[in-house]
């Protein structure tokens, strides 16, 4: 970190330029009292922990880590995609989303081609307005203490070094987004405010609209200045005592929340971690979430969403005597939360016709950011023009199917799998996760969960332990009409190695079809704040590439 950090000195003016010290990496975990980031690749890790040695806030270092990644884990997230964001700010005591997702083009002209033409899965015109900075303006203006030019230096430090042809371009547009907020007078509210309006109102947007032009992308300047980063509360569940907080239906994050609603009503931790009858549980609680995911979820804006219904105690109790203790279900079996009766029609499946990475930031103050960034591949490239800003192919998470409530509409948000989680104990925050993995990120999630919950592991060990998961659901990036045509795997089941051959044959004797993933299943980071003491451990699974890092508290 010892280069970045004098780097960024030297970016802002308040260290002589020479010789930098010799360089460190983050490792894959690490804890401290003083503030921990664990997210991708490690310089991502140390642009985070630079802004808490400065004295930022999580929401600081959170913004820093985000820019970051935009170019350490390019592929993976982009600056012109998206990012889900939950924050434990510890002034107000609670859980808040911002919605850093931005929708498709409001042009009614442009939603009848997609009906036409259905909704491509690479290109401009499955590009959504552009969402992450304007997350990172507002994490910055309603929780964090810098300016936007402070948490912006170590990405500009990364893309000063060079490296890819629109490292420049993107240099320039950070750089007259910190001239704008220079420039304006007033509270630190009103530049990043300024800032913020550059990109979405002002000689930015208008490069961006002349690059969607040229493109041939139905995107245009009045969705830039139509786009806002809204404040929302989360959907939060009990579960053993613990309060289970994630963002709304506009991502996958309230199944999780289904799914453990269902495992509630079962005794997990007797069965023994890892177990046949532990993991066939709990594939088939998930299989049920599922369903009612690709059922029911969308736009909460646009469509209506039965969330309290679907997380009742009476729509749990009915929907739970349909996990067979000793049979692998082989439907999509989702329920009737409007009629209160277990089952729909099940869904019949047809023949089977992400780019994404990971924050997780504590401070020594209390505040916890878990984010999710993401940058649906393939990239539109090259990217925007004269902005260097790179756009992703989110609009693949909509569908024409014109009853669904995930269709393509106007300014619609794609319903998508990007999923952070927080989770608190008497009201405060004690674990963070983030997971990059499409479909399987809250999957991987609930094995994360359950193992911390259920079997008391620590990061280190949560994040390294086998974990499982199922195929027996839509592909959230498939976005044909026939949504039968859709489901990845029916009955499927995948299981990492380390869990036992005895257990893997019980499986499979109850119809479940295994297959052992040779590879990590998912990329998770966790964090986890020791009640007492205050010590952060951040731990990120070191297979899938992961860093964390930490300091000790100061004064």
């Amino acid at each position: 970190m010892a280069v970045l950090l004098w780097t960024i000195a030297i970016a802002l003016g308040i260290a002589p330029a020479g010789d930098p010290p010799a360089a460190e990496a983050p490792g894959w975990r690490a804890s401290g009292a003083g503030g921990a980031v664990a997210a991708g690749k490690a310089g991502s890790v140390e642009a985070g922990l630079s802004i808490l040695e400065r004295g930022g806030n999580a929401a600081d270092a959170a913004v820093a880590t985000i820019l970051a990644l935009a170019i350490t884990d390019y592929r993976s997230f982009c600056i012109g995609a998206e990012v889900p964001f939950l924050y434990f700010d510890a002034k107000r005591g609670k859980v808040e989303v911002l919605c850093g997702q931005g929708g498709a083009p409001s042009d009614p002209e442009a939603i009848k081609w997609y009906y036409e033409n259905g909704i491509p899965r690479n290109g401009i015109r499955a590009a959504a307005v552009p969402g992450a900075v304007s997350l990172c303006f507002k994490a910055l203006e309603r929780y964090g203490t810098m300016r936007f030019e402070e948490t912006a230096a170590p990405a500009l430090a990364l893309l000063d070094r060079g490296g890819e042809p629109w490292y420049g371009d993107l240099a320039a547009t950070f750089r007259k987004l910190i001239e704008t907020e220079r420039a304006t007078e007033g509270t630190r509210e009103a530049r990043l405010q300024a800032a913020r309006d550059r990109f979405y109102r002002g000689d930015i947007a208008d490069d961006l609209e002349a690059w969607y032009i040229e493109k041939g992308s139905f995107l245009r300047k009045r969705d830039l200045a139509a786009h806002v980063t809204r404040v929302e509360e989360p959907v939060t569940i009990s579960y053993r005592g613990y309060t289970i907080a994630k963002c709304g239906p506009w991502t996958q994050g309230p199944y999780l929340c289904q799914t453990l609603r269902l495992l509630e009503t079962f005794d997990l931790k007797s069965m023994g971690h890892l177990s046949a009858d532990f993991i066939h549980v709990c594939v088939e609680a998930l299989k049920l979430g599922l369903a009612d995911r690709d059922a029911y979820y969308g736009d909460p804006l646009y469509v209506r969403v039965p969330l309290e219904i679907l997380l009742s105690d009476s729509y749990t109790r009915i929907r739970a005597p349909l996990i067979d203790r000793k049979t692998a279900s082989k439907e999509i079996r989702p329920g009737d939360p409007f009629g209160m009766k277990p089952l729909a029609k099940p869904v019949a499946p047809a023949p089977p016709d992400g780019g994404t990475t990971t924050c997780c930031v504590a401070d020594r103050w209390g505040n916890v950011a878990a984010a999710t960034p993401s940058g649906n591949p393939p990239y539109v490239d090259p990217p925007g023009g004269k902005t260097g800003v790179t756009h992703a192919t989110r609009l693949s998470s909509l569908n024409t199917d014109p009853d669904h409530p995930n269709r393509i509409q106007p300014g619609k948000r794609p319903r998508i799998t990007l999923t952070p989680t927080i989770i608190l104990k008497d009201g405060k925050p004690i674990v963070a996760i983030s997971v990059a993995g499409g479909d399987l990120q809250d999957q991987v999630t609930l094995n994360l969960i359950l193992d911390f919950i259920e079997f008391g592991l620590r990061p280190e060990d949560a994040v390294r332990a086998p974990r499982f998961s199922t195929e027996h659901h839509q592909d959230s990036f498939n976005p044909k009409p026939d949504r039968s045509s859709t489901v990845v795997a029916l009955g499927s089941l995948r299981v990492q190695e380390g869990v036992k051959p005895e257990a893997v044959r019980a499986i499979e004797e109850r119809g479940h079809a295994v297959k052992t993933a040779p590879g990590p299943m998912g990329h998770p980071v966790m964090l986890f704040i020791e009640p007492g003491t205050g010590v952060i451990h951040a731990a990120g699974d070191p297979a899938a590439g992961r860093h964390a890092g930490a300091i000790e508290r100061k004064g």
